[in-house]
């Protein structure tokens, strides 16, 4: 099997939004028109201004659900690449007949002010079953066991126990809430997928069809692969460039891990240790400015901020992260004394920018315009334009007419995963504000932990992890902010700070064994043990475990009441702080480390990041008495 083959098929296994069917013939050319079709009418809304909510969405919907069914079949031993199998049919059919009711139905619906008929029942109950379904097909079971869990919740109220007993409804008042408001199915995340998150997606999938990929990873090799341990320096530099496009940990896993990781095996790394880094720089490619993964668009909306705000929040944090990652991989080569790439056998940097260096001109654009104040839909909308502009400025990158047209088709196809997630976060979230369980919980949750922050963070953090082993970021990061983020917030967490939180460690979960797909993904690129891949992940990605707890203690580095000697001590003093943390868990500085030295590095590395001027300066001393003893050693040593 190829290495294209192999990383196809990792690809399929682990990231079950890319697990579709490939048809030929009829079939193919049906799926295209309904893709494409589906990515004209995003544009057409984006450019000459979107539909009222309900309607945006019931389309956006409709369109969905007709692709996941015949995209994602009920059953694939009954698939045939020629035909589509009837039941998947109906299926596509009923979904995208159940929200053309809303569309054709809407004046009437409006007029009737949430008073349901029995053929509203009808459809509603038919339309929350589809997305049920969908989830299943799309996104797994985790997701679906927990939509089930609340839908339960709704009946079940008043037989609950305690702070989490409610009235319970009835199956008209839950299937009106649900299905016929903007508090359910088409709420705000389903509103940000119609909007903002389709675009996005459309934006990344034309650059990757011009060949910004390849470029980053070539970019990556040049700048950094002739340094110790070069080829994972290069996945963690090649992943972070494409983290800003990509919202996907495990297809940026396949995407640069298929050149990056037998670069490093080549090198001396062992198989278990490549796969692992680059499943915690793919990773933190959810994490990196400008496009982050769905969940930031989310972000904005639910803390009532612009998504650039959210942006300048994650970009420290985000470096912080990819610097820890690198610290890692810099220490691990160090240690065991592996050289980099001969500079003779890399690409000139120079050469690369002047040749396809026009490629990144739309990411550095679309950066600009958000800054200065478009909206993301208008900014996604020019960068999409300039993402083709750019591709036919030279004859090696210009697309054709029909790869545009392609463009159109793999953008539709890219977002269903993301799309049926937030249908289905939309049944959560609909239960919730309908029970009021969110701000039980809530309560709940500072009871547990005493009304001690800590204790309260430390739960909001298991929580999230949880549930992103077996739920995508977005679901994740919606559950965990109706739920855990208020907490946080009643505890005098700024707002912000509180579901970035939550965002982080929903993240992260990608690398965290039992269940870390990312390191799974990288363990079957690299043929290594997938256990022993997530644990070296997780060593590597220890940032993310601390970080988000910096800025809680210190939304500083959030830029949250910051001032830049504040932003810029805050900042220096965390990566002092990694620098220690990394060390000791690699177990080198400048020369191997004794086992009390490893302690002591860990606590000086956690003093130093956690904010205040007396622990920064203990947490100094410590790293620098370590320091000159390891340097002392190794002088001695070659003496």
């Amino acid at each position: 099997m190829t290495d294209q083959k192999t990383a196809e098929a990792v690809l399929k296994k682990y990231d079950r939004e890319s697990n579709t069917v490939h048809y030929a013939g009829l079939p193919k050319k049906i799926i295209a028109a309904i893709a494409i079709t589906f990515s004209i009418f995003q544009l057409y809304t984006a450019t000459f201004g979107v539909l009222d909510a309900q309607l945006q969405r019931a389309v956006h919907l409709g369109f969905g659900l007709a692709l996941a069914y015949l995209l994602y079949p009920f059953r694939r031993a009954w698939t045939r690449d020629n035909f589509f199998h009837p039941i998947d049919v109906i299926f596509a059919v009923l979904g995208a007949a159940a929200p053309a009711y809303i569309v054709i139905q809407y004046r009437e619906l409006v007029t009737r002010a949430g008073t349901v008929t029995t053929p509203d029942v009808i459809v509603g109950g038919i339309g929350i079953l589809l997305v049920i379904e969908a989830t299943r097909r799309v996104v797994g079971l985790p997701m679906v066991t927990v939509v089930l869990l609340f839908l339960a919740y709704a009946f079940l109220g008043p037989y609950m126990p305690g702070v989490l007993a409610h009235r319970g409804l009835s199956i008209e008042q839950l299937i009106s809430h649900l299905y016929f408001t903007t508090e359910g199915i088409f709420g705000i995340p389903l509103g940000v997928s119609s909007t903002f998150i389709f675009l996005f997606i459309l934006f990344g999938a034309y650059l990757e069809s011009t060949g910004l990929g390849k470029f980053f990873i070539d970019l990556a090799n040049a700048v950094a692969g002739w340094a110790s341990g070069g080829p994972a320096k290069v996945a963690v530099l090649s992943s972070g460039l494409m983290g800003t496009v990509s919202g996907s940990s495990v297809a940026n896993v396949v995407g640069t891990g298929s050149l990056t990781i037998p670069m490093m095996k080549k090198l001396g790394y062992n198989a278990n240790f490549a796969g692992a880094v680059e499943a915690a720089a793919s990773t933190g490619g959810q994490l990196m400015p400008p496009v982050m993964g769905a969940a930031a668009f989310l972000m904005a909306e639910f803390v009532g901020v612009s998504y650039i705000e959210v942006v300048k929040a994650a970009a420290i944090p985000a470096l912080l992260y990819f610097t820890g990652v690198w610290l890692g991989v810099h220490f691990e080569a160090k240690r065991k004394k592996l050289k980099g790439i001969p500079r003779h056998e890399l690409p000139n940097p120079l050469t690369l920018l002047k040749e396809r260096g026009h490629l990144a001109i739309p990411l550095v654009v679309i950066v600009y315009l958000l800054v200065s104040g478009y909206t993301p839909m208008r900014a996604a909308l020019v960068a999409i334009v300039l993402s083709i502009v750019c591709a036919m400025l030279r004859k090696s990158t210009r697309m054709k007419p029909i790869e545009i047209v392609y463009g159109l088709e793999r953008g539709a196809k890219a977002v269903l995963g993301v799309l049926i997630a937030c249908a289905a976060a939309g049944i959560i979230i609909g239960v919730v504000t309908k029970t009021g369980v969110g701000l039980r919980l809530a309560s709940g949750l500072i009871d547990l932990a005493g009304g001690m922050l800590l204790p309260a963070m430390f739960f909001t953090m298991v929580t999230a992890i949880v549930l992103g082993m077996g739920v995508p970021t977005t679901a994740n990061y919606v559950i965990t902010s109706t739920i855990a983020a208020p907490a946080l917030v009643q505890m005098g967490v700024p707002i912000l700070a509180a579901h970035m939180f939550v965002f982080y460690f929903g993240i992260i979960a990608d690398v965290t064994p039992p269940v870390a797909l990312a390191a799974y993904a990288g363990a079957g690129i690299s043929g290594g043990n997938a256990l022993k891949t997530g644990v070296h992940a997780s060593k590597l990605a220890v940032a993310a475990f601390i970080i988000p707890y910096i800025f809680v203690l210190s939304p500083v580095i959030l830029m949250v009441d910051a001032t830049p000697l504040t932003l810029i001590l805050a900042t220096l003093s965390a990566l002092a702080g990694m620098i220690a943390v990394s060390s000791a868990l690699c177990g080198f500085l400048a020369d191997h480390c004794r086992p009390y030295e490893r302690l002591l590095l860990i606590i000086a590395g956690l003093l130093m990041i956690k904010p205040g001027g007396t622990t920064d300066l203990i947490g100094c001393v410590i790293f620098a008495v370590i320091l000159v003893m390891q340097y002392q050693r190794v002088k001695k040593a070659a003496a």
